[in-house]
């Protein structure tokens, strides 16, 4: 599948891209398969942003126009959140298929496609990120880890690492440094990761390793996953869904007639 095949969809103000998990990962394997035969002609490499959207994406997004404004420089802002692809379903123009957790899509790539890859996970602690590169590069045979490094670096040294990670060779990088410093990140060294795939991926690392539990399958399903971690982690999360829960159903109902773009 290619990026121009794409349908996108705006949901609460955020131009929302309407794929399937599968989708997802032939776009990524597409991209990178597309990437090395530019690589080999001497051609330019332009990395395709992958940045995720939930319903507190959506409330932070119409609260401060700067964060909206990043969110919608993605090549690709999937729905990482169940209440995403409901409100798609009844406040846009087109319903978006399934939800892709970021949390599923590091599992997707090798499950769902044959494609070796190369991974480069950036973010975290040293310890964590080095953890869940051991696990993945175990667990599957085509999850190839080009580098780990952590997420505690300065602006001032980013050329550097955008150099260490170019020397990689990496197929996908995974940056987890959290809103909004990852999408930052992103856009500022864009020109110059000779990366196929950046994807943003918050604490993604953290649940590969168990230190951040899912939860159960039930919940999943039912779109309440963000009540599982309030309940869980009540004392970081609880008043952030109380308070940008009902904001961001407001924004979607606020943008329902707004242009719809393709």
């Amino acid at each position: 599948m290619k990026i121009e095949e794409v349908v996108f969809t705006r949901v609460g103000g955020l131009r929302t891209a309407c794929v399937t998990r599968e989708q997802l990962v032939r776009l990524i394997t597409e991209k990178s398969s597309r990437v090395r035969f530019d690589k080999v002609h001497n051609k330019q490499v332009h990395p395709m942003l992958i940045f995720s959207t939930n319903g507190h994406s959506i409330s932070i997004a119409n609260s401060n126009k700067e964060m909206g404004e990043l969110l919608n420089q993605a090549d690709i802002l999937h729905a990482d959140g169940q209440s995403v692809v409901t409100f798609s379903k009844y406040f846009s123009q087109h319903p978006i298929p399934e939800r892709s957790a970021t949390t599923d899509m590091i599992h997707d790539i090798p499950q769902m496609s044959r494609t070796p890859l190369r991974h480069y996970l950036l973010g975290g602690k040293q310890q964590t990120v080095d953890k869940c590169a051991a696990i993945l590069q175990r667990q599957y045979t085509n999850f190839a880890v080009a580098g780990a490094h952590h997420g505690y670096f300065s602006e001032q040294e980013e050329a550097e690492l955008v150099k260490q990670i170019n020397e990689t060779r990496p197929d996908v990088l995974w940056v987890g440094l959290g809103k909004p410093k990852e999408q930052l990140f992103a856009l500022r060294q864009k020109p110059h990761l000779k990366v196929p795939v950046i994807i943003t991926c918050g604490g993604c690392f953290n649940f590969v390793t168990g230190d951040y539990k899912r939860a159960p399958l039930l919940l999943q399903n039912l779109g309440l996953e963000w009540l599982h971690r309030a309940i869980t982690e009540p004392r970081k999360l609880l008043w952030r869904y109380v308070t940008t829960n009902p904001h961001a159903i407001f924004c979607v109902v606020k943008h329902r007639y707004r242009h719809q773009p393709r």
